[in-house]
């Protein structure tokens, strides 16, 4: 489903987010991407989601070559993700609720049928009676967990997860991680990264990166058992 081939990516001769990564994802697969701060994490997300291009390489998501997709294309397959990045982007003026339905309104899903979907998502991330508040009178953490609701309710082929548990609890940590979980489990596939070493023998693989390297790529114990 997902293919980096010797991929680098350079924003400056002193800046190098990525160094000649190369990795296979397969369909279903639920995968945490361990490393310190900088390590590139966040860079290889973008990569597969078409925020950021390969200096070098090719990184292709369904057989398509993300650094040669034109941009009108790129929301065409942004359409199959659901995003959950550092930056919420939510959207101030509108409503939690009115967040979550924005993926299925753009895909010309019913009102109703938005409605529905979005409210079920907000249940699974603990947030239902959050439905009617706006963005700015929700605290970080539950901000994090609007964005997670609306990447998942348009049940997406892949989630990219960047720090979903960042300013979370213990409690809406693990509703956040189960959210995702169940979608894993109904197939999709799951790209997560975390500072949060709990979760990782939750993976059906976690891989390890630093400095922009490949450093390891292992099995979690829970899996191999």
């Amino acid at each position: 489903m997902i293919e980096f081939q010797q991929v680098s990516k350079e924003y400056s001769r002193d800046a190098v987010a990525l160094r000649n990564i190369s990795l296979t994802i397969k369909p279903g697969e639920l995968i945490f991407l361990a490393g310190p701060s900088g390590a590139g994490k966040s860079t290889l997300l973008k990569m597969i989601a078409g925020i950021e291009r390969p200096s070098s390489g090719t990184v292709s998501v369904n057989g398509q070559d993300i650094g040669k997709l034109k941009s009108g294309s790129i929301p065409y397959l942004r359409r199959k993700l659901g995003l959950i990045l550092q930056d919420k982007g939510l959207l101030l003026d509108r409503s939690v609720l009115a967040n979550v339905m924005l993926p299925l309104i753009v895909v010309s899903a019913s009102a109703s049928e938005a409605e529905t979907r979005a409210r079920t998502a907000l249940e699974k991330v603990g947030l239902a009676d959050k439905a009617d508040a706006m963005p700015l009178a929700l605290s970080g953490g539950e901000q994090q967990r609007v964005a997670t609701a609306r990447a998942i309710v348009n049940r997406p082929q892949i989630i990219l997860a960047d720090e979903p548990t960042a300013f979370l609890d213990r409690d809406n940590a693990n509703k956040v991680i189960s959210a995702l979980k169940a979608f894993q489990s109904a197939g999709v596939t799951c790209i997560i990264s975390s500072h949060d070493e709990q979760f990782l023998d939750q993976a059906s693989r976690v891989i390890y990166l630093n400095h922009g390297q490949l450093c390891d790529s292992w099995q979690s114990s829970s899996m191999a058992a």
